[in-house]
């Protein structure tokens, strides 16, 4: 029997088979699946913001370039090979309309677009996402079989 294991806003855990990972409520956030295909271990986190610069808070799981490095030691802490991780992600999302050219208004733009970096200097493979747009979604990574399950409002869902 699995058991979902829930991962709030700024938040990140780990899982095995048969678990599945969710969390609810990215808009601009981004949800972040690590996977080790050959082990079947999993993790997400739930990132808020781009970078751990714009203020410290005490809570590493909020920044991309921190959560990342994070998840990827809890998750070799229980048997996962760093060198095999893949990822998937989703959210970043302009969840408001704002009338100016000003980036940092962006901010699920700039969330991808930091998760992205960050995967790439870990050398962690980008197997899929569902980013953008201006809607909200809650997410289920599986770590059997490294699916993850997407759920919109008004817009359906599927597995990417």
């Amino acid at each position: 029997m699995s058991k979902i294991i829930k991962i709030g806003m700024a938040d990140l855990n780990v899982a095995a088979p048969p678990d599945k990972l969710q969390t609810c409520g990215l808009g601009s956030c981004v949800g972040v699946c690590l996977w080790d295909p050959i082990t079947k271990i999993g993790g997400m986190a739930h990132i808020m913001l781009p970078s751990s610069t714009q203020g410290k808070t005490g809570n590493d799981a909020k920044f991309a370039d921190t959560a990342i490095p994070m998840l990827i030691e809890q998750m070799t802490k229980i048997g996962a090979e760093k060198s095999r991780l893949v990822a998937k992600i989703a959210g970043g999302a302009q969840m408001f309309s704002f009338y100016s050219a000003n980036d940092i208004m962006k901010i699920g733009e700039r969330n991808a677009e930091a998760v992205k970096n960050a995967l790439q200097q870990f050398k962690i493979k980008l197997l899929a996402e569902d980013t953008g747009g201006n809607y909200g979604r809650t997410i289920e990574f599986c770590t059997r079989d490294g699916q993850l399950y997407v759920r919109t409002i008004n817009l359906g869902e599927k597995y990417i």
